[in-house]
């Protein structure tokens, strides 16, 4: 069936009631999941990192027309703040995994970023 709209011609495809949608709805994220609310419940050391990291997977995402990578994104942040919820005990969490993998003692007041740096030497 045709339809006129401002001088040019549109075809109206009908659907039978009943029949599923060719392209199903994308659901929405659980409560929490999204980026806000994942950004809100960080440590404020990891919010900038989480801003460059969302923002790349947006920008990759507008290049390749997937959405999986900020899906990926979303989720490993999601657990970032989970692991982080308390500040004090993933402080001692990431110094006990800096000991163990490098046997060295780590001190108690070392900065987040250079333990994450000492960390990332030691491939984690």
């Amino acid at each position: 069936m045709e339809n006129t709209y401002k001088g040019q011609s549109a075809m109206v495809v009908a659907m039978t009631v009943g029949q599923p949608h060719p392209i199903p709805a994308i659901p929405p994220l659980p409560e929490g999941a999204g980026p806000r609310a994942i950004r809100a419940t960080l440590i404020a050391e990891e919010q900038g990192e989480f801003d460059q990291a969302y923002r790349r997977s947006l920008a990759e995402a507008a290049e390749t027309l997937e959405l999986a990578g900020v899906l990926d994104t979303l989720e490993h942040w999601r657990c970032r703040a989970i692991t982080s919820a308390d500040p004090q005990a993933y402080r001692r969490m990431l110094r006990r995994a800096a000991h163990l993998l490098s046997g060295e003692d780590v001190p108690e007041d070392e900065p987040l970023a250079q333990l994450k740096e000492r960390l990332a030497r030691l491939g984690v």
